[in-house]
């Protein structure tokens, strides 16, 4: 069905999760979304799709799983907007408590939806007010672990913490509260462009703890990822945008771990300056989002590289 022009929002709780799962053109790969949900050990949740503009045989496929499955299918249309546009219609039409977001190019463990479940059932109910969610490990579609481990199991923290003082990086799959989804919303004056997650995430971090597992429990194509179109040349110039927010709330709001990550928050700032002449925001504009003085002293060392990354990318799109 199409999206309607409402913010009514489904009510929580009709099951136990809603799988989420975005998709644009992905007819060829969805495929394995559906049969890992099929072969879920737990079987109290929903799938629900939003399907951004697809011109391929997507919405035949969902028609035709729906007239066969063990378990509850939803799809929305929507004209190609971004995934985050997808998100946010996600959140609003879900009815699941725990929201969890499966790419339409990837698969999971047949016991993922049980062994997540479990985890969540562990955090003492008294306290698991303070928790959004649970998130476990991945593997590539060889079974090679991606990224690390994290350094107990379970590990009570946030994704702030684990990013810049515990360095723990690659791929990772969990669960958010839908009501924690709604409470921080994808902001929708970005258009045409990838929005990194992060702007959410980290969001939520400095407001709720999440619980972190050792579980290898999603199967991620790296393959299909990679010849995505965020991965594609000129990638850059296209995601600027998205990358200009991403990039000036990382400096403006995380940057008490500066201390922890310098290289990381210089990194930041270059990109912030790279991608803000993508959008046409000079120097000045530049300095005035930036809200604290380490920010700003980082961009002022880094804009001159920033502007010589933004040289790099037009001379990329002047190619034939």
């Amino acid at each position: 069905m199409d999206i309607q022009p409402n913010t009514a929002r489904s009510p929580i709780g009709g099951c136990l999760f809603t799988v989420f799962t975005p998709t644009f053109n992905r007819a060829h790969t969805i495929h394995r979304v559906y049969e890992s949900l099929a072969k879920q050990t737990l079987t109290d949740f929903e799938w629900l799709i939003v399907d951004d503009g697809s011109t391929d045989e997507t919405a035949d496929l969902i028609e035709h799983w729906r007239s066969e499955a063990a378990f509850p299918i939803r799809m929305y249309r929507q004209e190609n907007s971004g995934k985050h546009f997808a998100i946010n219609v996600g959140v609003r039409e879900a009815s699941g408590e725990l929201f969890l977001i499966l790419d339409s190019d990837d698969a999971c463990a047949d016991n993922a939806l049980e062994r997540f479940a479990a985890h969540w059932s562990d955090i003492d109910p008294s306290i698991r007010y303070e928790f959004a969610g649970v998130t476990a490990l991945c593997s590539d579609q060889l079974g090679c672990r991606i990224g690390c481990e994290f350094a107990s199991s379970p590990c009570d923290s946030n994704w702030l913490d684990q990013r810049y003082k515990f360095k723990i990086g690659g791929e990772k799959w969990g669960f958010t509260r839908t009501s924690i989804m709604r409470e921080f919303p994808f902001p929708q004056d970005i258009v045409a462009s990838c929005l990194p997650e992060n702007v959410v995430w980290d969001a939520i971090a400095r407001k709720y703890k999440t619980r972190f597992v050792n579980d290898v429990l999603r199967t991620y194509y790296i393959e299909a990822h990679n010849n995505s179109l965020i991965h594609s040349r000129g990638s850059m110039k296209r995601n600027a945008a998205g990358s200009r927010v991403q990039k000036l709330l990382e400096l403006n709001e995380n940057i008490e771990y500066l201390a922890s990550a310098p290289a990381t928050f210089a990194w930041a700032a270059v990109q912030y300056s790279r991608a803000s002449f993508h959008v046409d925001v000079g120097l000045p504009g530049q300095w005035r989002a930036l809200r604290n003085g380490w920010a700003r002293l980082l961009w002022n060392i880094a804009w001159p590289a920033g502007y010589a990354r933004f040289l790099v990318d037009s001379g990329l799109e002047r190619r034939p």
